[in-house]
Order: structure tokens, then C-alpha cells, then sequence
């Protein structure tokens, strides 16, 4: 694989790294700015915000993106960093409602059409949101995608965006912790998450038969592997989150009547 087009790519790395940095900076700038006006940040979301960039750095920047261009088990470790973690990291970090109370009441009124639009409604549906999400896995794997993206670095960088992208529409769409306007029964997301798992778990398997084009064998059976059990941890929190949800939703709140007691 051609390795050094991204190695030797200085520029790349640079502009990346700048880009995570200004957006670190700009939401801790802006989430203890409204801290004066609104009710405070939680501290656990500006920990999700870093750490959820800090595994698109990770994947993208340094000895394990370098790797990742020659060895599959690397590759594997990036796909479940900037594909299945950092979504989960950011979407808990709630970046939309920070947004949202971060700008004017004009422009926050725009937001909110764009959110409401048809576009959104549609690639935020559970069903759209794990056919992008699983469906452009197992294109990347079962085809010379894969191969091509290690040679030619617009395609890497598109690749790598569609991952994120869609991970983070498929968690979103899945457990509703940030603002969300169109929103999908308990049923009907539990269904789709399962649906989902299953499909991500299938080409695991796929991947530790049936290596993709110019990758080892060895090497695909432990990637296959990393796949299965990697992602079902972050699935776990996700499942572990919705349930939590449905029950806190579902579960009856009784008021005591102070008078009658």
C-alpha cells in the first residue's frame, strides 16, 4: 500500500490538528461563556467532547494512523476510534444544545429549521442512519474500496469523514441525549439497534473469513476480532443508555401529597 503519500503528508497533518484544536478551544470557550447565563455545563460532557476528538486525532494523526495505512489490525482500531467511540463521545457531549444556547435568538430560529428540515428527518431515522452506518462498512470491505482508499488521499479523508458521520447520525439516531426534533418510539430504535449489531457482527465474521483484497489473513482474523468484541463494547453503552432511557421514561412518578401525610 502506499503508505508514504500519507506519511509524507505534512500539510494534512497539520490542517487536521489545527482544525480539532480550534473546535476543543471553541466549545470550552462557548460552554463557559453561556455557563453565566444558563445552568451549568456538566463536566462529564467537556470530558466526552476531548476525548471523542482526541480518538479522531488518534485515528488520523501519529504512529497508529501511519500504521493503520499497512496494517489492518491498525486500520481495525481506527474504525472502532473515529467510527464507533468518538460518535458516542460527541453526541453525549451534546455540541447542538451548546450551540443552540451559544448563539443569537435569529440565528438559533435558523438551527432550528435546518433540524426540523425533510433532509434531517430522513438521514436521522434509525432505518437510514444504520443502512449508511453498516451498509458503508460493509461496502468498504467487501469491495476494492478498501484497497483504493490507501491510494489516494482524497478518498482516505472521505472515507474516514463518511465513518464518523454516519456513526454519529446512527447514535443520535438511536439514543436521543443531545437536542432532537423528529424522535422514533423505544420499540422501533431497539428494534433497529439489534438489526444493526447483528449486521456489524455478521461482517466481523465476514472479515475474519474473508480477508479484503490485499490484506493478510492473520492479520484479518485478529482485526475480525478486535471488530467483534471492540464494538460490542460500545454497543453495550449504547444499549446500557437506552434502556435507561426507556425506563426512566416509562417508570411512574409519584408525588407526595405533604398534607395527607
Amino acid at each position: 500500500m502506499n503508505s508514504h503519500l500519507f506519511s509524507e503528508n505534512i500539510y494534512f497533518k497539520i490542517i487536521l490538528t489545527l482544525f480539532l484544536i480550534i473546535l476543543f478551544v471553541i466549545y470550552i470557550f462557548f460552554a463557559l461563556l453561556t455557563n453565566k447565563k444558563y445552568k451549568k455545563w456538566f463536566l462529564y460532557r467537556y470530558v466526552c467532547w476531548s476525548i471523542g476528538l482526541l480518538s479522531i486525532g488518534i485515528s488520523l494523526v501519529g504512529p497508529l494512523a501511519t500504521l493503520a495505512h499497512h496494517n489492518f489490525i491498525g486500520h481495525m482500531i481506527t474504525h472502532l476510534l473515529i467510527g464507533m467511540l468518538a460518535p458516542l463521545l460527541i453526541a453525549l457531549s451534546m455540541p447542538v444544545t451548546l450551540l443552540l444556547r451559544s448563539i443569537d435568538v435569529y440565528n438559533a430560529r435558523k438551527l432550528t429549521r435546518i433540524l426540523k428540515s425533510r433532509l434531517i428527518q430522513f438521514i436521522s431515522n434509525p432505518i437510514i442512519a444504520s443502512l449508511l452506518n453498516i451498509g458503508g462498512l460493509w461496502c468498504l470491505y467487501t469491495t476494492n474500496l478498501y484497497m483504493f482508499m490507501h491510494h489516494s488521499l482524497f478518498i482516505y479523508i472521505l472515507i474516514h469523514f463518511h465513518l464518523f458521520i454516519a456513526g454519529y447520525l446512527f447514535t443520535i439516531s438511536i439514543i436521543y441525549v443531545d437536542i432532537t426534533i423528529h424522535k422514533y418510539s423505544y420499540v422501533y430504535r431497539s428494534i433497529i439497534l439489534v438489526l444493526a449489531l447483528t449486521g456489524h457482527n455478521i461482517l466481523s465474521k465476514h472479515i475474519y473469513a474473508n480477508p479484503p483484497i490485499s490484506v493478510d489473513k492473520d492479520e484479518a482474523k485478529i482485526a475480525g476480532m478486535i471488530m467483534y468484541y471492540g464494538g460490542d463494547m460500545v454497543d453495550f453503552i449504547i444499549i446500557l443508555i437506552l434502556c435507561y432511557q426507556w425506563y426512566k421514561k416509562s417508570t411512574p412518578h409519584f408525588v407526595i401529597d405533604p398534607k395527607k401525610n
